[in-house]
């Protein structure tokens, strides 16, 4: 494999002493992270920095991370703040490669590695599966896949010890693909004390200030610019629903969240101004905001969207939920555990119209679910015509519902808990126990 200039400098740092003294020298469990980059707002990046802030906090972890899925400016090795000696991250292009990972462990020798993602992102890493099993257990946080069953991901699933599931249909899948294989359940949490309900003066303070939003219905959309997360059908099926009988185009808004610009999703700009757009009927939001601002953002919308046609678990659903503001979703993915628990709704599921199958050379299939325009526009002027008490009852419900199953506590105490007992049952480095060479049959 051909190394980058920036990844043979990092191979050739690691030997050096950009570590601390600290994390050197005391006897904790320290863990390799392979993600996205912690500090980035990104759904993986946000949930890995909760991973390990629940370790660090736990006072019985060192952490080392590979941040990746951005091109970086900056390949300093990046001490956290509130963390000394025990947290640093390395920064990193894609997610790394079989050169810097054999590095690190011959080097640092970690006692576990965990990474999250996609696994489709880490073929690199399953060439080099066994070698690293060998040393050190593996832990994935396993992010999505949709049935039917990806078979071809088994050679994936049963490279790792452990296996930690996003989603109650992520953990059926692995089960039934990989079932000598360990798995956890552990959704995503939200932070509730960021990501709350604000006093009504505090929403009325934002409104005043942002014409746009002043006397209207307000659609939130947060997601990144992505082909499957459908952006221009959302744009496309939106002017539909602004001429809609029944609909007052000058009370009701679409506040979009994303990058307009993102290479790997559609041109939100030209869209908009194709289609005619007036004024005040769609606002687009480009930059990026910290946590706190998000909070207010929700909590100013009326409604949150998300309609991909794919989605692991759907971070900004959560996020709206734990505010108390009501979703529409595509019943896909992790989204499903969120809007309903089987018996109470928080918000409007729309049930896949059709299936689409995808993929490449590589990935054989790839399945997608697909909502419908017209059901699409039906959940839409629901939600817009329904009495302001029931919507706030659905907010109200889903945010009881992210406190008792999505809490900030309980998801660091299983993380430490799953750590703490991967460490125990199949040693570290030094002590490294239960581990077997599992062939795999090529599908």
């Amino acid at each position: 494999m051909l190394i980058a200039s920036n990844d043979q400098v990092l191979v050739n740092s690691i030997g050096q002493n950009t570590v601390s003294e600290e994390l050197i020298l005391d006897k904790k469990i320290t863990v390799l992270t392979i993600s996205d980059h912690p500090l980035l707002p990104s759904g993986v990046g946000t949930q890995t920095k909760y991973v390990i802030e629940a370790l660090l906090r736990s006072g019985k972890f060192n952490v080392i991370s590979l941040g990746g899925a951005v091109k970086h400016q900056d390949y300093t090795p990046q001490k956290i703040d509130g963390y000394p000696g025990s947290w640093e991250i390395f920064p990193v292009d894609g997610y790394g490669n079989a050169q810097i990972v054999n590095a690190f462990i011959n080097d640092r020798k970690p006692d576990i590695l965990y990474f999250m993602t996609d696994p489709r992102f880490y073929e690199w890493l399953w060439s080099i599966d066994d070698t690293i099993r060998k040393n050190i257990p593996m832990v994935y946080y396993h992010v999505w896949d949709n049935y039917p069953y990806p078979k071809f991901n088994q050679r994936y699933y049963e490279s790792n010890d452990v296996i930690a599931s996003i989603s109650k249909v992520t953990s059926d899948i692995v089960r039934n693909v990989a079932p000598q294989v360990e798995e956890h359940y552990v959704p995503h949490a939200v932070d509730s004390n960021i990501f709350n309900e604000k006093t009504p003066e505090q929403i009325e303070k934002v409104l005043s200030s942002n014409k746009p939003f002043q006397d209207r219905f307000v659609f939130f959309w947060n997601n990144r610019n992505a082909r499957r997360k459908q952006t221009g059908s959302l744009i496309h099926w939106y002017k539909d629903f602004l001429e809609l009988e029944g609909v007052d185009r000058d009370k009701v808004c679409l506040f979009m969240h994303t990058d307009p610009n993102d290479p790997h999703g559609q041109p939100v700009q030209y869209l908009l101004d194709h289609l005619g757009f007036k004024e005040g009927e769609v606002v687009l939001s480009t930059g990026k905001l910290p946590a706190d601002q998000m909070s207010m953002l929700y909590n100013v919308a009326d409604c949150t969207i998300n309609i991909s046609d794919a989605e692991g678990f759907g971070l900004a659903t959560l996020e709206s939920l734990s505010c108390g503001t009501p979703i529409i979703v595509n019943m896909t993915g992790g989204l499903q555990e969120q809007v309903t628990d089987g018996e109470q709704w928080f918000g409007i599921g729309i049930q896949p119209a059709s299936k689409a199958i995808i993929g490449s050379q590589q990935v054989p299939y790839i399945y997608e679910d697909r909502i419908s325009r017209e059901d699409f526009l039906n959940a839409l002027l629901q939600m817009y015509q329904m009495d302001q008490d029931k919507r706030i009852q659905l907010g109200k419900l889903g945010q009881k519902h992210v406190q008792e199953n999505y809490s900030f506590e309980n998801f660091g105490k299983q993380w430490v808990d799953l750590m703490s007992s991967v460490y125990e049952n199949y040693g570290s480095y030094e002590t490294r126990k239960n581990y077997k060479n599992i062939k795999v049959e090529e599908l």
